[in-house]
């Protein structure tokens, strides 16, 4: 994986700074180009991964970089499924057989049976699939190498012991789409213990990782000796805090954290991407002579 990913928070007015900026940049992106030009941005500064929830709006973005395959030919985009609200909001507008047809992938009326057969038989495992087609419909022909499950349902199935269908979507997810499967988590350490468990060695998990103990299940102590070990692929994500800690401190500290893979982050200036892609580089520069001194 590549060393910072760019996030899609902003896209999509989500800030956990205040609803005001949250408001501002729904009004900023309200256009895909906007969405585009952002994205642009953080190609010219070095990141080449975009890690997205599978929002209704990121199927237009799919179909202007597939429309364009020579600029964005080393470009890597990394879904998390499922986007809740798309799904209450289709419901709403489209009625459930309307959704239905708009969301299951490839021929409707063999997914309904597959789905309905899976439902009679209790094969949850086989439902679990179908929607996952559903999901990365929109990204077919897009280089998807690591597809991610929202932290919404990964600490649900985690809560309530369903190891099972963590391992399932695992397996799917690299037998059907030749992918790594990702888990996006609050609890760290308890899904890597479940995981691992489960026959899932060296996991790719993306976690809330920052200086100020926010959304760090366990504790910030317990994830620093979580991460101390070295038994996953860890990508850290709201290393801001939700706005409780500078920029430049942050990036500081999980920038020096060993084993940490990845940094994810999300910004909607040509300003703040640099600074931060900067600073992460200058950190990273810094520990490299660090430790060809030592």
């Amino acid at each position: 994986m590549e060393r910072i990913i760019f996030g899609d928070n902003q896209f999509f007015a989500v800030n956990h700074i205040s609803d005001e900026k949250s408001r501002a940049q729904s009004i900023k992106f309200k256009d895909d180009a906007a969405i585009i030009k952002t994205l642009d941005i953080a190609r010219e500064a070095g990141v080449n991964t975009f890690m997205c929830t599978t929002h209704d709006r990121i199927a237009n973005i799919c179909n202007i970089i597939r429309s364009n395959p020579e600029k964005y030919q080393d470009f890597k985009i990394y879904p998390c499924m499922p986007y809740a609200h798309k799904y209450a909001n289709a419901v709403t507008d489209l009625g459930i057989a309307g959704t239905l047809k708009q969301y299951v992938p490839g021929n409707f009326f063999g997914s309904m049976f597959k789905g309905g057969m899976a439902y009679l038989s209790k094969d949850y495992l086989s439902i679990m699939e179908l929607l996952i087609d559903a999901e990365m419909k929109m990204f077919t022909g897009i280089n998807t190498p690591v597809i991610f499950l929202q932290n919404v349902i990964t600490d649900l199935l985690l809560g309530l012991g369903m190891t099972d269908f963590l391992v399932g979507y695992a397996k799917y997810i690299e037998k059907k789409y030749n992918a790594e499967a990702g888990f996006i988590t609050m609890n760290l350490p308890k899904l890597l213990d479940v995981l691992e468990k489960g026959g899932i060695k060296n996991p790719i998990i993306c976690a809330s990782i920052n200086k100020a103990n926010f959304r760090m299940s366990g504790g910030k102590e317990l994830y620093e000796k979580t991460i101390s070990e070295g038994r996953c692929r860890l990508i850290a994500m709201q290393v801001l805090g939700g706005g409780a800690i500078p920029a430049s401190e942050a990036l500081e500290y999980v920038s020096n954290l060993p084993n940490v893979e990845s940094i994810l982050f999300g910004a909607s200036s040509r300003q703040n991407i640099e600074n931060t892609v900067q600073t992460i580089n200058f950190h990273d520069e810094k520990k490299v002579q660090q430790l060809a001194i030592a």
